[in-house]
């Protein structure tokens, strides 16, 4: 079997197919929300619509415009806090007036073509190769935009980056690292492509220049004793963020498979160290198929080693494992691999599996991140082994 997916051809043949594709599925997911019934999470509670996430997103604005904390809990207008920073509740104005329906579409929308218009900008792919990849992410890009989340945005943006980055365009590069850290702040990660690159001072001072107007975004709304306070007041919620696991991390794995409870700190540095080995084979940083598949590292990495991902969350891995995939020469044990990912992560959520499947198998023995900490793995390895894994640029 050569391709891992099988679709009618035209939607091989340009972008334009699946573009729309996107479009009527930004629609879909967005019109399915928000006729959803609401929901009332306790017995006498305040009631929630379903597109939650919003609500949330579009709150944070009000309540920075009032001088409000915004990592407080608001239980009658959502049902859970808001963990993004200040910028990010700035931001939201853009939507926060707009009627639910026409705000919730738009923010969709917005996260669905990042993430196409990015892998379309990739370099060493082809045509059909990019159109594969926006195929391989397409139920797991339908599962964040139901849930009205921001994850399809951030993996866009770290992807343009990536195509910033090997384009000399280094500013541009700073900005869009920069604003994945204002949205979630495991996109850190990603600066470490800077090794790759010339003009290192050049990429400090615009990342500075980037993480201060970002810093003090705000401070136009605000006071600054306010916005010194919702920054002390977020690295508080962050630091104490000792809430439950979702189960979807290599902690999780380790805990359903193994029985072993180990502290979540242990096995993010383990994480990192592993992370770091491939960048010991400095002689390659010159090669841009090296530098493409640490993009790719990068972004299983923020997934697999995050002990708060949800579902919704692994549309970030699973764009490092399209990539990973279909921009390189492929052997039997990546087609396996890469096709344990479509079924076991993507699928896995979907109502392919009746629900007891779902409750009693995949959630019960984490089975969404397997695929994705395999993958992740034959990436280092194939690293280490310096094994060529472009086929040919483009």
């Amino acid at each position: 079997m050569k391709k891992l997916i099988r679709l009618p051809s035209f939607l091989f043949k340009n972008y334009n197919a699946v573009f729309v594709l996107y479009g009527i599925l930004v629609i879909a997911m967005s019109v399915q929300i928000l006729l959803l019934s609401k929901i009332q999470l306790e017995p006498n509670g305040p009631w929630y619509t379903k597109y939650g996430n919003y609500v949330i997103f579009k709150q944070s604005y009000f309540h920075l415009i009032h001088q409000q904390d915004l990592y407080a809990w608001y239980l009658k207008e959502q049902w859970d806090l808001f963990k993004y920073s200040p910028a990010f509740a700035l931001f939201f104005g853009l939507f926060a007036y707009l009627p639910d329906a026409v705000g919730l579409t738009l923010w969709n929308l917005l996260n669905a073509f990042c993430i196409a218009i990015a892998i379309r900008q990739l370099p060493l792919l082809d045509s059909r190769a990019k159109i594969s990849i926006l195929l391989f992410i397409f139920i797991e890009l339908s599962i964040s935009l139901q849930n009205v989340q921001s994850n399809a945005l951030v993996a866009g943006l770290l992807i343009l980056a990536f195509v910033r980055l090997e384009k000399g365009h280094y500013f541009l590069a700073a900005l869009f690292i920069t604003l994945t850290v204002f949205i979630k702040i495991f996109g850190v990660l990603a600066f470490v492509l800077f090794l790759f690159y010339p003009g290192k001072g050049k990429l400090m001072a615009y990342t500075a220049v980037c993480f201060a107007t970002m810093a003090l975004l705000p401070w136009v709304i605000i006071s600054f004793d306010q916005l010194k306070f919702l920054y002390t007041s977020w690295f508080h919620l962050l630091l104490n963020d000792h809430s439950a696991p979702m189960y979807l991390s290599v902690m999780g794995w380790l805990t359903t498979w193994f029985h072993l409870t180990i502290d979540k700190n242990q096995v993010i540095l383990t994480g990192l160290m592993i992370f770091t080995l491939p960048f010991l084979r400095w002689n390659r940083y010159d090669e841009r198929s090296f530098r493409l598949l640490m993009l790719c590292s990068i972004l299983l990495w923020i997934v697999i080693f995050n002990h708060r991902a949800e579902s919704p969350t692994f549309i970030i891995a699973m764009a490092g494992v399209g990539i990973w995939y279909f921009a390189k020469s492929r052997n039997t044990v990546d087609l396996l691999l890469a096709t344990m990912a479509f079924i076991f992560t993507s699928l896995s959520r979907t109502d392919i599996f009746p629900l007891g499947i779902q409750k009693d198998f995949f959630d019960a023995y984490s089975i969404k991140v397997v695929p994705c900490i395999l993958v992740w793995g034959k990436l280092i390895i194939d690293t280490l082994l310096e094994k060529k894994e472009i086929a040919h640029e483009v």
